[in-house]
């Protein structure tokens, strides 16, 4: 089921869910009903369902289980601290649940806000199931009354999810962990109408690697930057669908995880490391399972708006280009800079040169040229030439080498230059040699 939570429209940024609706199909994550699928609890959008929510309301009234609160915010801020600096612990005192029906009208003349309020039974203890915890126990008496409307008569999403869990038969409510208090008093309200309890299981918190709960300041925070950032579908589900897991085999398609996920050995942690690097080696891995076609079509959009010449390429050539970047490459956004090389001459960086020895092995590069071009200009391989010269004059040839990728692609490590031969124009390859030995 698919329900979109879309009370509070002060903090509605995705009318009709739209986004939403778009993220999972992107995902591939299907739904049986809601939202453009219809299904027999229309309708899904919890802004259309309020006549509903009034009818759970006016039943709680007439019951006698809620009462005005004409308590404004500032009063119940004050309180709080109040109670804080006393070291007790704050909690709601209960100041309108006694007021008279005189008190009551005197409000209601005056046009004072108020909210629906829940009378908990703190003589009660509550308890449910969680597939993690087990059996868990509340004490009512640690709560205070749960407010079940807004000021503006909106209800609130404890309300609204109770009333539509009831009344769409959810076996299961999965939630993160800190709606471990707001379970327990949603409970309050299952019990007040004699109401089967779902199981809940409530999820580990995501932390950013400071160990504090990830927000939208940390990167991967938001799907659509990880979308954006060249992240793929396959590689988030993979990722979250073990994380916080031991898992024998960790690159596993949606149909696998749903296949192996067991529900009896489930981690009670309260918090799960959000590892963006273990995210990037599992997109990695991906990656390098995509066929080239899909793949070039993926870095398709990246690649023509870094450059324009690779705009004009057909898909030939540009699948051919992608074919050598494909081992290496970790999201798509990357690659336009594994492929700068081939439509932008890289500049010489001379210390980094230097590092590597350049005007040592200037004597024996000029040497090594000679039969480097004329294999250049007949399309010979260069590799073979290479190796038996350094051999033969005692050159390390690790320096050699890093010394020719650098002046061909601006970078020390990469592509071999069996795939660079392929990929450079003869001329051009020639030209960002020559570099070396000016």
């Amino acid at each position: 089921v698919l329900r979109i939570e879309d009370t509070d429209q002060e903090r509605n940024s995705d009318p009709e869910a739209r986004f939403i609706i778009k993220d999972l199909a992107w995902l591939s994550l299907e739904y049986d009903e809601g939202p453009f699928k219809g299904g027999p609890h229309e309708p899904y959008y919890q802004s259309e369902r309020m006549s509903l929510y009034e009818q759970y309301r006016a039943q709680c009234e007439e019951r006698k289980l809620i009462y005005r609160c004409f308590c404004s915010t500032e009063e119940l801020e004050k309180r709080r601290q109040r109670q804080l600096a006393l070291g007790q612990p704050p909690r709601y005192n209960r100041a309108c649940l006694e007021l008279t029906h005189e008190q009551i009208q005197h409000h209601l003349d005056a046009q004072d806000p108020f909210i629906w309020r829940f009378k908990l039974d703190d003589t009660q203890t509550v308890s449910f199931y969680d597939l993690a915890h087990k059996t868990m126990h509340f004490d009512l008496k640690h709560f205070s009354d749960v407010p079940i409307t807004r000021q503006d008569g909106s209800f609130t999403f404890l309300f609204a999810n109770f009333v539509d869990d009831k009344e769409m038969k959810i076996t299961h409510v999965f939630r993160g962990e800190d709606h471990l208090s707001n379970t327990a008093a949603q409970v309050a309200f299952y019990n007040a109408f004699h109401t089967k309890l779902p199981v809940f299981w409530h999820l580990p918190i995501l932390g950013n690697t400071e160990g504090k709960k990830l927000s939208k300041r940390d990167f991967g925070f938001s799907l659509t930057d990880l979308r954006s950032s060249g992240y793929l579908p396959e590689a988030i589900l993979n990722y979250l669908g073990i994380i916080g897991h031991s898992v024998e085999e960790e690159i596993m398609s949606l149909e696998k995880l749903i296949e192996t996920f067991n529900f009896e050995h489930i981690s009670t942690t309260g918090q799960i490391r959000y590892d963006l690097e273990k995210l990037r080696w599992m997109n990695h891995q991906w990656i390098r399972r995509y066929d080239i076609v899909t793949l070039t079509q993926l870095c398709q959009p990246y690649l023509a708006a870094s450059h324009v010449l690779f705009k004009e390429m057909n898909n030939e050539e540009l699948q051919n280009l992608v074919s050598y970047i494909q081992p290496e490459l970790v999201t798509l956004e990357e690659s336009p800079q594994a492929l700068e090389f081939v439509v932008t001459r890289p500049s010489l960086d001379t210390s980094l040169l230097e590092s590597h020895n350049l005007s040592q092995h200037q004597p024996f590069l000029r040497k090594l040229f000679k039969e480097v071009f004329e294999s250049i200009d007949s399309k010979t391989d260069i590799l073979p030439v290479i190796q038996r010269w350094c051999k033969n004059e005692s050159v390390p040839s690790k320096d050699i080498f890093t010394l020719l990728r650098f002046a061909l692609t601006g970078k020390t490590k990469g592509l071999s230059i069996k795939d660079l031969q392929s990929i450079l124009d003869p001329a051009e390859m020639k030209a960002r040699l020559e570099r070396l030995i000016a």
